[in-house]
């Protein structure tokens, strides 16, 4: 299960959805990020393959990231998700 995980201008909590194939999960960040550099004043919708009814809809201006990573298995076994995760390998 892949997630896109929006952050958001003035906004502490992400937004997410899960996609279940990586070529999909792919397409909709890479649309996201145009969209966003773009700049324009479009809406955004992201829809989840783990819960069919949800949808998140934003305002592209007003997204401030965006990112994309697979739900690991384990916690002891991967890295932990986000933009400041500290990591032991240096």
């Amino acid at each position: 299960m892949f997630t896109i995980e929006l952050t958001l201008k003035n906004t502490a909590m992400p937004l997410s959805v899960q996609k279940k194939e990586q070529e999909a999960a792919e397409a909709l960040y890479g649309s996201l990020v145009n969209d966003v550099r773009s700049g324009g004043s479009q809406w955004l919708e992201m829809t989840c393959d783990q819960i069919p009814n949800k949808k998140v809809t934003v305002l592209a201006s007003e997204v401030a990231a965006v990112q994309i990573f697979e739900k690991a298995a384990g916690v002891a076994g991967g890295r932990p998700p986000g933009f400041f995760a500290l990591s032991a390998d240096q």
